[in-house]
C-alpha cells in the first residue's frame, strides 16, 4: 500500500499532496470520477483515507485539476511510455558511397546496390566522385556518374542535393523517399 508521503517536485513540474498551492481545486477520483471543487485540506484528507496520492494534473486552470492516484505507480507506468518511445525512434544516419571518374562498370552496380540498400534501410546516402590530380578537369563526367547512380536508384529515393563541387570531390546527397 501506498503511504502518504511528500515528493519533491519532478522535472514535469506536477505538484503533489502539501506542495499543491491553490486554496480551491477541481478534484477527480481514482477511477475518473468527479467530486467537484473543493479545499485542497479537503481533498488531501480524502486521498489519505484511500492511501493514494493527490496530484496536481492540470495546473493552469481555473480551478487547478487534480486527481486522487497512486503517484508511484503514476510515474512508472509514464517512464514506461517514455522508454517505449525512445525505442520507435530511429536515428537517420549518412552512409557514404566513394567513387572515381573512372569506375568500371561492374564496380559501379555494386556502388548502386550499397545505395539501394542505405536508402531501403532509411538512410541518407552521400554519394561522392574523388577527383584525383587534373581529373578535376573533367568535373562534367562526375557529374553525369551521380546522375546514373541517381536514376538507377530513383524509384525509391529523392535528391536531397544536387552534385555540387567542393574541393577536389564532387557530393550529391540522396535520402529514401517517404511513404
Amino acid at each position: 500500500m501506498n503511504v502518504f508521503r511528500r515528493c519533491q517536485l519532478i522535472s514535469n513540474e506536477l505538484r503533489i499532496n502539501e506542495e499543491i498551492r491553490a486554496r480551491e481545486i477541481r478534484v477527480v477520483s481514482a477511477d475518473g470520477e468527479q467530486l467537484g471543487i473543493m479545499q485542497v485540506r479537503d481533498a488531501l484528507r480524502i486521498a489519505l483515507e484511500k492511501e493514494l496520492d493527490l496530484v496536481e494534473v492540470a495546473p493552469n486552470a481555473k480551478p487547478p485539476v487534480c486527481r486522487i492516484m497512486d503517484y508511484g505507480k503514476y510515474r512508472y507506468e509514464q517512464s514506461k511510455r517514455e522508454r517505449e518511445a525512445r525505442k520507435k525512434q530511429r536515428i537517420i544516419e549518412i552512409k557514404e558511397i566513394r567513387m572515381t571518374p573512372k569506375i568500371e562498370e561492374h564496380d559501379f552496380q555494386v556502388k548502386v546496390k550499397a545505395a539501394q540498400k542505405f536508402l531501403k534501410d532509411g538512410d541518407k546516402v552521400k554519394a561522392i566522385i574523388r577527383f584525383r590530380g587534373r581529373e578535376i578537369v573533367h568535373a562534367d563526367l562526375g557529374k553525369s556518374l551521380l546522375m546514373q547512380l541517381f536514376e538507377s536508384v530513383r524509384d525509391g529515393a529523392v535528391m536531397e542535393r544536387e552534385p555540387k563541387i567542393e574541393g577536389k570531390n564532387m557530393i550529391m546527397i540522396l535520402s529514401g523517399k517517404s511513404e
